[in-house]
């Protein structure tokens, strides 16, 4: 829970009172490695906060899975069009890793939107750098180099490099596993 909170007030300030409701709208959940936190077809119900793990968002098609983003430590996790609308999701989010979250409802939201002094301006902030995200993310799928886009990867999740298998910074990068294995070898060379 001090991850979260200390996330929540480098935002915004919190008193004690602030604290506590936060402490009482997250539940902890916890996931085991290969578990959907939502697959393709369900309603998102919950935002979740990851306290520790990795997950992938993707969408999924015949028999093959496109990666199109990742989730880790410190970091929300939802498919916010769904949650929102509270229509069925066309993307799936899944753990790579063992998953520990602190979750919170749709209600539970508004509650804390509405009883912290400064929540409303917690959720804004908080999706308009997922919407600064998304949308670097998607001018980069159509402007980018595939090495582009990998250094890109790099210089951005150089810590998840290790944790992530190298089929799925493959679908991230929108390449074939042999071909980033020759991106990797080609800039080792320089």
């Amino acid at each position: 829970m001090e991850k979260l909170l200390g996330y929540m007030m480098s935002i915004i300030d919190m008193n004690e009172r602030e604290r506590q409701l936060v402490k009482s709208v997250f539940k902890p959940k916890n996931y085991e490695q290969g578990d959907y936190i939502l697959e393709e077809g369900r309603i998102c119900k919950e935002i979740g906060f990851i306290i520790q793990g990795i997950v992938i968002y993707s969408i999924e098609e015949k028999d093959e899975s496109h990666v199109y983003s990742f989730g880790k430590e410190n970091e929300f996790v939802c498919n916010y069009e769904s949650f929102l609308t509270k229509t069925p999701s066309s993307k799936s989010i899944k753990c790579i890793e063992n998953v520990e979250m602190l979750c919170i409802s749709y209600d539970n939201l508004q509650i804390l939107y509405d009883e912290v002094v400064h929540g409303q301006k917690l959720g804004r902030l908080i999706s308009e750098q997922l919407f600064l995200e998304a949308s670097a993310n998607i001018t980069s799928f159509y402007t980018d180099s595939p090495e582009q886009r990998y250094k890109h990867f790099l210089h951005f999740h150089s810590d998840l490099i290790q944790r992530i298998p190298q089929y799925l910074i493959a679908s991230y990068i929108k390449i074939k596993p042999q071909s980033l294995s020759r991106i990797r070898k080609r800039m080792l060379k320089k």
